[in-house]
């Protein structure tokens, strides 16, 4: 019976350190000057790859707001030797799928594809066309210029959007992270801004290559030299990280809305990618506001006073200090008492930290989910692109379970007390008034 119920715990033991287990990465520079991520993996026939640079919005000049997204979003529609539509019917034909997009820090291509050769070899050509040689055409452009303008305009009569708007405004007052593409911004902006853009931010140099899939490793430093070696040089410039942004002093701000529903947000810059204290204040989140029904500020504001049907808090964490953020929507004659509430659970929790009973939960929902983020090539390429850009460790992913264990509730107290500070809260009320 002892040796059964020791077999049965060391199956358990290896089941777990295997579940757990990050995939293994290589490392190395182009000889373009790229950086390169690789994850060898077999299992599938299907090749995921992307390149992330240097340029996302923080990198808009003051007066060109919107000119990092829009810059992005044109890179695929229209290269040298076919429009938009020869692109999209090429990759249609190979079973390969483009994405992208921008955000505060980078700007993002990848490619989806068949690793055989017959779909693979045609289907990355594409790819390193789109990445260096677009066109930017001038009548695509006039389109997408005016498409953007008119999304901005739709944004500024809903309440969710001009809550975002003004939350990241108040938080970061004078920082990149704080300009916004305006209507104004956007139809000022002219097709030279795009290729200046294009050819002093989208260069090898400020590049990171994420390599995952079906491939060898000397495909692999071959592709990524292939990708790479016909950017823009940038002629020597080199991106300039925004510097650390300024903690806000405490503020509320009421925006008026004839929305049935107050929109809520309350936070500030709190967390950088790397910071030691990642963990804890992720285990302490879960507790607070990031577990969903057995997070403390769902069963004070919905729960018990049906304040709320969703509240939550989080960290989004970026090159300098990202967001700790609390959000909700309410009835508007309930916004003042909601907002109370809010505050009230996490000034105690602030003071407290979590129970014991709160704490342990949090360790087995991060640690028993986490195997759900490396569950699919697609997955694994976005986590290991967060590891290559912002150049956490190699191991990342394979201590990350080991990282929240050991995680104790004085961590989560002294963390909380470092970063989340009532004084420098900014609250935006959108239709509360």
């Amino acid at each position: 019976m002892k040796s059964t119920q020791l077999l049965c715990a060391l199956c358990l033991s290896l089941a777990g350190q295997i579940a757990y287990a990050g995939p293994k990465i290589d490392h190395w520079v182009a000889p373009t000057g790229a950086r390169v991520f690789f994850v060898e993996n077999h299992s599938l026939p299907i090749l995921d790859v992307q390149v992330d640079f240097v340029a996302g919005t923080a990198y808009d000049p003051p007066d060109k707001n919107g000119l990092a997204a829009l810059t992005q979003g044109l890179l695929d529609m229209g290269v040298q030797g076919m429009d938009e539509t020869q692109i999209s019917n090429r990759l249609a034909d190979l079973g390969a799928q483009l994405a992208g997009g921008a955000d505060h820090d980078r700007a993002s291509v990848n490619l989806r594809t068949l690793s055989t050769a017959d779909k693979r070899i045609p289907a990355l050509d594409i790819f390193r066309t789109v990445l260096t040689s677009p066109q930017f055409p001038p009548e695509v452009f006039d389109r997408e210029r005016a498409r953007t303008v008119a999304a901005l305009k739709d944004a500024l009569t809903r309440p969710e959007a001009i809550a975002g708007k003004a939350f990241w405004a108040a938080m970061y007052p004078t920082h990149p992270y704080g300009r916004q593409a305006t209507p104004e911004t956007v139809s000022a902006l002219e097709r030279s801004d795009l290729a200046d853009f294009y050819r002093s931010h989208y260069t090898a140099k400020q590049a990171t290559v994420t390599i995952v899939g079906d491939l060898a490793r000397s495909q692999a430093e071959e592709l990524a030299q292939q990708l790479t070696a016909e950017l823009p040089t940038g002629a020597g410039a080199t991106a300039t990280a925004p510097a650390p942004p300024r903690l806000p002093e405490a503020s509320e701000q009421r925006i008026a809305h004839p929305a049935a529903q107050a929109h809520l947000l309350m936070g500030l810059p709190a967390l950088k990618r790397g910071d030691p204290d990642y963990f804890p204040l992720i285990v302490g989140n879960y507790s607070l506001g990031g577990g969903g029904f057995v997070s403390r500020l769902m069963k004070e504001v919905r729960e018990k006073r049906g304040f709320a049907y969703s509240v939550y808090s989080g960290f989004q964490p970026l090159l300098q200090n990202g967001p700790f953020l609390i959000g909700l929507q309410t009835k508007k004659l309930q916004a003042n008492d909601a907002l109370k509430v809010t505050r009230d659970v996490l000034a105690g929790f602030l003071a407290e930290g979590p129970s014991a009973a709160e704490l342990q939960a949090a360790k087995q929902n991060l640690v028993g989910s986490f195997p759900l983020r490396l569950d699919s090539n697609r997955k694994i390429l976005e986590n290991v692109a967060v590891i290559g850009f912002y150049g956490l460790p190699l191991n990342y992913l394979e201590h990350y379970a080991e990282n929240i264990e050991k995680v104790k509730a004085s961590d989560v107290r002294a963390a909380f007390a470092r970063h989340v500070t009532l004084e420098n809260m900014v609250t935006v009320v959108v239709a509360g008034e």
